[in-house]
């Protein structure tokens, strides 16, 4: 199995992608470490990344997934995955992908990416992002306002009950 942890930047997305792989033994893979560096130097100079920007990003994420599939190997992948498109992409010809989508309070959100140091994403950028977000309707919601051990048992229940269909 592959869960990918999505939503917009500062949802926490890593902390809970790294949680879950912990707790499951499962490879866990940041999306970030795969954007090329001209996607981060836009990034850094505030510009939002655009659908040409983020393709190529996408195809890496999705040969990377599709490794893990065809290995058998199960794997979180923490990636923003923001439109319906990315969503399709990234689990196109692998069995058993669930998305997991960090929701929450924009204003929450903002403050989160403001207190960050030493990222590349900057908060300015959160409304870019918000305008692109096309809220998925086949995904696990979890709440932004819970603690990162809530949402975990809550992913974790999710998929005991999941299994025990």
């Amino acid at each position: 199995m592959i869960l990918v942890v999505i939503g917009v930047s500062g949802a926490g997305k890593s902390t809970l992608g790294r949680a879950l792989a912990k707790a499951l033994g499962w490879t866990f893979i940041e999306a970030d470490d795969f954007h090329p560096p001209g996607n981060l130097e836009k990034l850094r100079r505030h510009q939002a990344l655009n659908d040409a920007d983020r393709a190529p990003w996408l195809v890496l994420l999705h040969r990377r997934l599709q490794q893990l599939d065809q290995r058998r190997e199960n794997g979180v992948l923490a990636c923003s995955a923001l439109k319906r498109s990315y969503r399709e992409l990234l689990s196109e010809g692998i069995d058993g992908l669930r998305f997991v989508y960090l929701c929450g309070e924009p204003a929450l959100i903002r403050a989160r990416l403001q207190a960050r140091r030493d990222h590349f994403m900057p908060a300015d950028l959160l409304d870019s992002q918000l305008a692109s977000l096309e809220p998925p309707r086949d995904a696990l919601l979890v709440s932004i306002d819970q603690t990162t051990e809530q949402q975990l048992q809550q992913v974790l229940r999710a998929l005991e009950l999941e299994a025990s269909a």
